[in-house]
């Protein structure tokens, strides 16, 4: 008996123990905690999952199975009579993302439409009865699965990395690839007796990710053309029911972030698109429109033309399941994501926005980079400088200079404007009037905060890329970095998917190919910049295809406010664009000098007569991991002024490694009491770094609460303020503790846990 009470008693305490693990407030909101005492588990974004990513043979109801699994989700496949995705399953949450069979793709080529694997007779599209699946049938107009290959994940593009961004990003990632083949139906064309199509599947360590695109490999004797495509056709599992006669204006889709690389401005979902399941006949919405069909396509096109021998890749899908509706989290699994599957992104040089190409002007401002220890200059828009001019004087005066920049340990680049510039009628893009919007403004007729009208370019006006103009363009910014050897392109007004109805530009057709066609050439262009170790700073959303950083979130003529008002903003603007965004990835903006009509109130030179103001922008960038454009003539203008930059550079690169991990937001700055960040990283020694400010007319003592669970400490804490002796804090069981903050008016502090 007493043996039997002892066990229970071990069962409640580990009960509680496991609840208590499990459970906690952050911020006032819940947070997911996993137990350590399983390594099941343990918290994917805290510590190596320890399963890798495998391709499993199984079978389910005697048929057999192919299953993509990491130990966070997995994605199976029944490969008879026809290959489908049968099963779709969050591992974390123990959930189904998957609730009906689709096809793995669609195609449209030369005018017909064509299924790719899939199965028919699935009765009940709420759930799959794994009991129905042997009563499913082929479709015999469907491309026919053949066979698989897996191999691990091979690179997508080259990437020639920098010093400054984090040494331990692993390029590819580690994983592995799963390839599907299919050949044409028996009753397809003979033209297509030889054409197949490949559907690719890449799942990765440590993370609950895959990716999926498709190739098309044009065997036949004649060319063909593919019209349109679907890559992926998802039948969700829907997140929010409604009975409404009209649907809710603002539907909750799935809980799982999906992402292309065709993306532009600043839409990552630019090529996704949530609709309803015609399949769905049982839903409870009245009219059956429940957005759980997820359909990646491009909106429009691409309508290009295949050879013999040719093969077409599509661009690629990103799907990231998440674990909680918890904001911070599903936030730093998306920031997990950028970093796995482009670690470009973690690059954060410390740049100057040099205002004046003059050699003589730029090899001071490199002198002075130098001497506070800036890692870069770009000669920014307004400088003069002029990628375009290929003459063999022009191109070796800024060889000369790139030299000299690298003697000083400083990379050189500057500033091109590609689109949102009139060159001609003829090379200009022609947008009909009657152009279906969606193509434009990214399905909802808006395009950068401005209504737009049809027939205008998102811009108002822009070159096309595949113009005679825009082909030669490429050419001489390419000839240019090849002569010159700079190491960076500022690349302003990039392109934002306009279509063209020209029928006489050498690198389109018309108006169904020319979104895909200018897309290929402008992410191309951006792939070649990374293999040469070009950094790319782009305001646009083109990461996933070699971008490093854009704007972290302003408005630009808010830089033309007095800059007392500009410290504030600032700072809302980093904490807001942080939720999607690794600090990396944004940049913020100084005008030292005027700027979109600024005057002197708004500016900070000359510098030592607001070096107060310009200390507040130093510090809240630095101490957030954030850098910013510093545009003007110079950096410093007395040793005082240089004083505190190098101040600020050498907080930085002293905190490096914490201050470029993830930011869990605190609170948002408001103008009432203090606000803060804190960064964290269970992986570095410092595994926290807390910063607070204090936006207030008088100083002020608080008791700040902060989660320490994604730093990965658990029990204790030595927190040190600034470079003082540190202090013992025990961490409580919900991973908290508090901190006592005394701050004085205007002003700030920081923290480093260890």
């Amino acid at each position: 008996m007493k043996h039997l009470k002892d066990q229970v008693l071990i069962l409640l305490v580990a009960t509680i123990f496991l609840f208590g693990c499990r459970s906690g407030l952050e911020h006032e909101q819940s947070v997911i905690h996993y137990s350590k005492q399983d390594d099941s588990s343990y918290d994917w974004l805290l510590y190596e999952v320890n399963q890798k990513a495998e391709l499993i043979k199984e079978e389910i109801e005697n048929k057999e199975v192919l299953r993509l699994e990491n130990g966070l989700i997995s994605r199976s496949f029944i490969i008879e009579p026809n290959l489908a995705c049968i099963q779709y399953k969050n591992l974390m949450t123990g959930e189904a993302i998957l609730r009906g069979v689709k096809p793995e793709a669609l195609v449209k080529i030369d005018g017909r439409n064509y299924e790719v694997g899939g199965l028919k007779g699935q009765e009940e599209y709420a759930y799959i009865n794994r009991e129905a699946l042997g009563k499913l049938t082929n479709n015999p107009i469907a491309f026919r699965f053949v066979d698989y290959t897996s191999n691990p994940i091979r690179k997508r593009m080259e990437w020639n990395r920098k010093p400054y961004g984090d040494p331990k990003a692993v390029w590819p990632p580690k994983g592995i690839e799963l390839v599907l083949n299919f050949e044409a139906p028996a009753n397809a064309e003979k033209k297509l007796s030889n054409l197949t199509v490949a559907v690719h599947y890449e799942i990765y360590d440590g993370i609950p990710l895959l990716s999926k695109w498709i190739t098309i490999e044009n065997g036949g004797s004649t060319d063909i053309t593919i019209n349109s495509f679907s890559s992926e056709l998802l039948a969700a599992v829907e997140y929010e029911v409604s009975e409404e006669l009209a649907p809710p204006t603002n539907w909750q889709t799935p809980n799982m972030h999906v992402e292309t690389d065709m993306a532009f401005s600043s839409k990552p979902d630019y090529a996704v698109f949530w609709e309803s399941d015609p399949d769905y006949s049982t839903q409870v919405h009245y009219t059956r429109k429940t957005p759980c069909l997820l359909n990646v396509k491009p909106p429009i096109g691409p309508n290009i033309d295949i050879g013999q021998g040719e093969t077409y890749e599509s661009f690629r899908t990103w799907e990231l399941i998440f674990d909680s509706t918890e904001r911070e989290r599903k936030s730093l699994a998306l920031r997990r994501m950028y970093r796995v599957i482009a670690p470009w992104t973690t690059e954060n040089p410390i740049y100057m926005h040099a205002a004046n190409a003059d050699p003589v002007e730029i090899k001071k401002n490199i002198d002075q980079c130098a001497e506070v220890g800036f890692e870069m200059v770009i000669m920014t828009f307004g400088s003069g400088l002029d990628m375009e001019n290929g003459s063999p004087e022009y191109l070796s005066q800024y060889k000369k200079l790139t030299d000299y920049a690298h003697s000083k340990g400083i990379e050189l680049g500057g500033y091109s404007l590609l689109a949102s510039r009139e060159i001609s009628a003829t090379e200009d893009v022609i947008v009909p009037d009657d152009a279906d919007i969606r193509f434009l403004y990214n399905n909802d007729g808006i395009g950068h905060g401005v209504e737009r009208k049809k027939g205008i370019p998102i811009f108002g006006h822009s070159p096309c890329l595949e113009g005679n103009w825009g082909q030669e363009y490429f050419k001489k910014i390419k000839n240019f970095y090849e002569k010159t050897g700079m190491d960076i392109l500022e690349h302003d007004g990039s392109y934002p998917g306009d279509i063209c109805a020209s029928n006489n530009h050498p690198g389109h057709k018309g108006l169904e190919d020319s979104q895909w066609s200018q897309w290929k050439e402008i992410t191309d262009f951006y792939k070649w910049c990374r293999g040469k170790g070009i950094y790319l700073n782009i305001p646009d959303w083109y990461f996933l295809t070699g971008s490093s950083a854009t704007c972290m979130t302003y408005r630009e003529d808010n830089n033309a406010l007095p800059r007392e008002r500009q410290i504030m903003l600032n700072r809302q603007n980093i904490f807001d664009g942080t939720w999607n965004k690794i600090s990396a990835m944004g940049w913020m903006f100084v005008p030292l000098m005027s700027y979109q009509g600024g005057g002197s109130d708004a500016v900070i030179e000359p510098i030592e007569e607001n070096l107060d103001i310009y200390e507040m922008q130093l510090s809240q960038n630095f101490m957030s991991g954030v850098q910013a454009c510093y545009r003007g003539p110079r950096l410093y203008d007395t040793d005082k002024s240089k004083g505190v930059v190098k101040k600020w550079v050498d907080f930085y690169k002293k905190h490096r490694e914490i201050l470029d991990s993830d930011i869990i937001h605190i609170r948002r700055p408001d103008g009432w009491d203090y606000d803060a960040i804190m960064h964290v990283n269970p992986k570095s020694e410092e595994k926290a770094l807390l910063v607070v400010h204090n936006p207030l007319e008088e100083a002020i003592t608080r008791n700040i609460k902060i989660s320490l669970y994604y730093s990965g400490l658990s029990e204790i804490a030595m927190v040190s303020e600034q470079e003082e002796k540190p202090v013992k804090y025990q961490i409580d069981r919900d991973y908290n503790l508090t901190i006592p903050v005394t701050i004085s008016a205007k002003s700030h502090t920081w923290f480093v846990i260890k």
